[in-house]
């Protein structure tokens, strides 16, 4: 019987948006769970790229163009998901589409809607819209900060496209649907998504047989944090 395929999980993103941005997970005890993953960085500094086993950190700020740089091991995230990345489902994507019709592309060859997927995509682009979420500290909500993330717009770029399909009965532990972080081939462009045209390119589709959710059990605010869900769902809704 083949191993099970895992999608490793710390911490929710409802906790996130709650305003618990401490980091308390390692970048190389994150990857020791998965090779292809997506999260952001202690105090949400930036978007988290977990690509061909190595971690990028995508940071941008208003005004300056945006920068790519590779993490190290000791760096502490405090929400990731990572997945030995394994596709089950591989087309080449001949001409071009939007975001969204290739998403419907990707989603006609989903046996049932109630599980994980991990979604990479490597291309070119004529056009890729990504944002990143600023460094920021427990005063404010991920929403209020979420309203002054920059974003970036660039033309005819490669590079890879990384993350995961979620079921919506997960809503609130991790996003419903799509959620993608990209990194260019150069390493000097990237981002959480927004939205992108395809001109060509290599799409794989894996599968995931089971959830490891992680939890920052060391960490008292998350312990004695009270959560108000439905204003998280909403907060959720607005922000991705």
């Amino acid at each position: 019987m083949a191993e099970a395929i895992k999608l490793f999980q710390y911490n929710t993103l409802s906790a996130l948006m709650a305003g618990l941005y401490g980091g308390s997970l390692t970048i190389g005890e994150l990857l020791e769970h998965g090779d292809l993953g997506i999260g952001t960085l202690d105090s949400i500094d930036g978007e988290l790229i977990v690509l061909d086993g190595k971690a990028y950190q995508a940071i941008g700020t208003e005004g300056q163009d945006p920068r790519i740089v590779e993490v190290g091991d000791d760096v502490k995230v405090p929400y990731a998901a990572v997945v030995p990345h394994q596709a089950e489902v591989v087309f080449r994507q001949r001409f071009q589409m939007t975001d969204k019709e290739l998403e419907e592309r990707i989603e006609s060859y989903y046996d049932g809607v109630n599980l994980f997927r991990s979604i990479k995509i490597h291309g070119d682009f004529s056009t890729m819209h990504v944002r990143m979420i600023p460094k920021s500290n427990m005063d404010q909500k991920f929403a209020e900060v979420a309203v002054h993330q920059p974003e970036y717009t660039r033309k005819n770029v490669s590079g890879t496209i990384v993350g995961f399909w979620t079921p919506e009965m997960f809503h609130g532990v991790s996003v419903a649907g799509y959620h993608l972080h990209f990194i260019s081939d150069d390493h000097t462009f990237g981002g959480h998504v927004m939205d992108f045209v395809i001109e060509n390119g290599i799409v794989e589709v894996g599968p995931v047989d089971q959830l490891d959710q992680r939890f920052p059990v060391q960490d008292r605010k998350y312990l004695f944090a009270k959560f108000d869900m439905d204003e998280l769902k909403e907060d959720i809704d607005k922000v991705e």
